[in-house]
């Protein structure tokens, strides 16, 4: 399987586990605003679902049960955040194969199952299946805006049979289907944080002049792919905009690529729904990666995001949990986010 840096796999879980049970989580939630939200009716999804909990790779494996686990814990402690959400439940078995089968071809799902088990393979479904949830929840206007807490991830996934990058199904790209196919909007923007580029959904798209592709990531690690000068292909030219950061980069890096690529793209391309692959593996810490995004950082980029949503697309915008291996950043991370969802959707 591909994986990324193997050296770090045994170590990632010890580590994980102890600062998520000895660290210090963030306290500065939502403060004084968010207390007067708690009496506003929920507007924000939020999908949990037990299959989340299912190993998909063997101990010691950085993308692990305990990632979901810490930012439930982390939501569900904030008592003022809580109550602002709106459990949704993952879309039916039945609807998320026909779902899976727009964009995964029948020679990838088969192999899915043959390599990995049913165990597996019903693990993967389930986000895939909890992405739709939401997607459907914000675009039939039942709820303003959520966030999907589920793993593995899925931004590597194409059609190759196979897992890739500890990704199985491509969530956010059958989600962009979906939103297209079923609920009637044209124009999708995805918007991936994740430190790692999102190979897979650029491929998946890179022709696609419907779905546009915006990501930030580290060039230097797995997949090693996002060369800036790709840009689509035919019909989808100018609809990929790979924007690559040194090593290192922090809050500042990554809001100006936002502010100077990413919305006056945005203000070109006028997506009518916005999908975001919420990768906390930026973060500083994180045992993947190499950035030094922090809390207050993902706050920043969720209100840009949300901002963009709310000019072109009637404030319609789901986030996916992509990567995040530190358990409590991850926690922490997630946790800032989904306070300026909530903040957006007021």
């Amino acid at each position: 399987m591909s994986l990324k840096p193997l050296a770090l796999r045994a170590a990632a879980q010890q580590l994980s586990r102890r600062r998520l049970l000895h660290g210090a989580v963030g306290a500065a939630a939502l403060g004084g605003a968010a207390q007067a939200l708690a009496q506003a009716p929920a507007r924000t999804g939020w999908v949990e679902d037990p299959r989340f909990a299912t190993p998909a790779f063997e101990p010691g494996h950085p993308e692990q049960p305990l990632r979901v686990q810490a930012i439930v814990q982390r939501v569900r402690a904030d008592a003022a955040l809580w109550p602002r959400l709106a459990p949704l439940q993952p879309l039916d078995e039945a609807s998320t194969a026909t779902a899976i089968a727009r964009v995964h071809s029948a020679a990838h799902v088969q192999g899915i199952a043959r390599q990995h088990g049913a165990a597996v393979d019903s693990l993967a479904r389930a986000a895939t299946a909890a992405a739709l949830a939401a997607v459907e929840a914000v675009g039939r206007g039942r709820l303003a805006n959520a966030f999907v807490a589920s793993r593995p991830p899925g931004h590597h996934a194409r059609n190759t049979g196979r897992e890739e990058g500890f990704c199985f199904y491509n969530h956010v790209a059958v989600a962009a289907r979906h939103v297209q196919q079923v609920l009637g909007f044209e124009r999708v923007l995805i918007v991936d944080w994740d430190v790692h580029h999102g190979d897979g959904t650029e491929q998946l798209f890179y022709a696609d002049p419907s779905v546009f592709y915006f990501s930030t990531f580290d060039a230097h690690l797995y997949p090693g792919t996002g060369d800036a000068a790709r840009g689509g292909a035919g019909a989808g030219a100018g609809t990929t905009l790979n924007h690559p950061l040194p090593r290192g980069a922090g809050d500042d890096a990554v809001l100006a690529a936002y502010r100077q690529a990413l919305l006056p793209a945005a203000q070109r391309f006028k997506p009518q729904f916005v999908l975001v692959s919420a990768g906390f593996d930026s973060r500083q810490g994180d045992l993947l990666g190499r950035f030094n995004f922090t809390d207050a950082g993902y706050r920043q980029m969720t209100a840009l995001v949300a901002g963009m949503a709310r000019q072109h697309a009637g404030g319609r915008l789901v986030s996916v949990l992509e990567g995040g291996y530190h358990l409590s950043g991850l926690a922490s991370a997630a946790h800032a986010h989904l306070a300026a969802l909530v903040e957006a959707a007021a």
